[in-house]
């Protein structure tokens, strides 16, 4: 068995499956709809600076996470951006369940 031709045949059953069939297709769908592709980015953004400061162990500004919440309020109603999150949360998944698998399978060597 090589290791490599496995971990080629799942990159090919990832791209195959479901979950990455229907990211890409919502991926295209909001390439169509500039303005909730803007809207999901500055929310994108918005949390991705939240959090670093979270991690740093600074204080969150209230008017940053005001921001952040309104914005995703805003795209929850959106019924294009409600999909795209549901479905990029179910692809995000899959790829963390596959990367523990492979994780925990050398666990014994890693610790």
């Amino acid at each position: 068995m090589n290791v490599y031709d496995t971990a080629n045949r799942l990159a090919s059953e990832l791209r195959q499956s479901k979950e990455y069939l229907d990211y890409k297709r919502i991926k295209q769908e909001l390439d169509q709809n500039q303005e909730v592709k803007e809207k999901i980015r500055e929310f994108e953004e918005k949390r991705y600076a939240v959090q670093l400061e979270a991690l740093k162990g600074e204080e969150q500004e209230k008017i940053k996470l005001e921001e952040m919440q309104k914005i995703y309020m805003d795209l929850m109603n959106n019924e294009l951006a409600k999909s795209y999150f549901d479905i990029e949360l179910k692809f995000n998944v899959l790829l963390a369940d596959v990367n523990k698998i492979i994780a925990e399978s050398v666990q014994d060597v890693i610790q």
